[in-house]
């Protein structure tokens, strides 16, 4: 049997052993993790959930020690807020971040423009489109035009001719006419601003990306390539890190050779909350929830106690206000919507045989088309919740209107005014006067004829506490 010394000493080798090999897997650990590089998605319209799932992304490739970021998009476009937001992420990522436009078929319209040059390394399928970045209403009128310009060039040749200076390579600043729309004017000269400075930081071409911004210029994956507003043509994301590898980025002021060549991909799907977060953002549910609960809490104010449709209908406005406040919204459908429910509701107090509540559906029906951007990708209001606002809104009103209808025509249920119409017995009667029992009270009564007691009486009228009477017809 080992003494107590002995086995110390095992048991301190024993410890000594495992924090080797515990600092080995460590180190295997983090130099697995930075041979990896982790691939985000982006497909459909930019906006805050698709904003919170790539910055999230970015952060968490900083924490795992991932190598590259690649950022595989197709996009119509989307908000301005949320483009802002992705590539100032971008723009000061500790990791370097490849923009791949794919699959072939894919494009880089609008917000994916800013995108791709925000990006260390911008890339694009065979078969894919970049450009279309004029900004759309960008804090102007609902209904503004965008401005009018110069056609862009539509061959490489027009395109040297206008940018060049009696027909040899030096570029120069493309000029177009200014958008009449002061707003507008704003909003443009801003993108622009934009667009350049991230193309001087990239290296890119920046003319071509003010004309992509003031007359909507795009291009295909080869033009784009020969006008330097990308770095290179990948078919896959295996063709990308090849392709990246070796190349010399500025990353936060320092430059960063890539070595991409054998990266392990790992693809980071949007969780359940960015699904969330992108069904709840989607204008058309936003709308439908405000409505929603709107409704359920006030049927719960009409029937107190039944907790159901105002529980459903607070929780649905709640989530429904949250999402308005991270859209950009106009402040006259908000105020149509608002003046079309206080319509419905008025209805209930005010009785006009449904002209209240046939205006209120009106009034939300047009605040609802008016309260986003239809311009803007992701914006849209779908017809189908369009047409369910309505419908629903209609039906509310006449439920309401027949409520009233009938509360106003029915028979009074308080008071010594229900009282009318009742039957009463006569307990005492002396000429003209005596007294009933009615109610399950003794009651003063007068009628026109003598009565006898025990008679069954009917109530016709109230003078204060005495009741008018007569002899029911089956006693008469």
């Amino acid at each position: 049997m080992p003494t107590l010394p002995a086995a110390l000493r095992v048991l301190r080798l024993l410890a000594a052993t495992l924090a080797v090999m515990a600092g080995a897997f460590g180190l295997l650990a983090q130099e697995n993790a930075g041979r990896t590089a982790h691939l985000l998605e982006l497909d459909g319209a930019v906006g805050p959930a698709t904003a919170d799932y790539l910055i999230r992304g970015i952060d968490s490739a900083h924490a795992e020690g991932a190598a590259l970021v690649i950022i595989r998009m197709d996009t119509p476009g989307g908000l301005v807020t949320s483009t802002r937001a992705i590539n100032r992420a971008i723009l000061s990522s500790p990791v370097p971040v490849a923009v791949h436009v794919a699959p072939s078929g894919a494009r880089a319209a609008s917000a994916g423009t800013f995108i791709a040059y925000a990006a260390h390394v911008a890339a694009m399928a065979p078969g894919t489109s970049i450009g279309a970045a004029t900004p759309v209403a960008m804090g102007g009128l609902p209904g503004s035009e965008p401005p009018q310009s110069d056609p862009a060039p539509t061959t490489e040749s027009e395109y040297a001719t206008e940018n060049g200076e009696n027909g040899d390579d030096t570029p120069a600043r493309p000029a177009s006419r200014p958008p009449a729309d002061a707003s507008m004017a704003k909003a443009i000269n801003d993108a622009v601003s934009q667009i350049r400075g991230m193309a001087e930081l990239r290296g890119r071409n920046a003319d071509w990306a003010e004309r992509a911004v003031r007359e909507a210029a795009t291009a295909t994956a080869t033009e784009a390539l020969e006008l330097n507003a990308i770095d290179l043509i990948a078919r896959t994301t295996e063709d990308l890190l090849s392709a990246a590898h070796g190349r010399t980025v500025e990353l936060n002021g320092a430059e960063l050779v890539l070595d991409t060549e054998g990266l392990e991909v790992i693809e980071r799907a949007p969780d359940w909350r960015t699904q969330l977060l992108a069904t709840i953002t989607n204008p058309s549910v936003a709308i439908l929830l405000m409505v929603l609960g709107f409704y359920g809490i006030v049927f719960e104010l009409f029937n107190p106690g039944a907790l159901v449709p105002g529980t459903i209908g607070a929780i649905s406005l709640l989530t429904g206000l949250f999402a308005l406040s991270i859209l950009p919204f106009s402040i006259a459908g908000l105020a149509l919507i608002l003046l079309g429910l206080a319509l419905i509701v008025a209805e209930a107090f005010s009785p006009s045989f449904g002209i209240l509540g046939i205006g209120g559906t009106v009034a939300v029906v047009l605040g609802a088309i008016l309260l986003f951007d239809n311009d803007v990708p992701g914006m849209e209001l779908s017809w189908p919740a369009l047409a369910a606002l309505a419908v629903g809104s209609a039906v509310f009103s006449l439920i309401v209107a027949r409520l009233a209808v009938v509360s106003h025509r029915g028979r009074v249920a308080t008071g010594a005014e229900q009282m009318v119409g009742m039957t009463a017995r006569v307990l005492d009667w002396q000429g003209t006067e005596g007294h009933v029992h009615a109610h399950g009270e003794r009651w003063r009564a007068r009628a026109a004829a003598p009565l006898r007691p025990g008679q069954t009486v009917r109530i016709t009228e109230i003078d204060g506490l005495t009741l008018q009477v007569t002899p029911a017809p089956d006693t008469a």
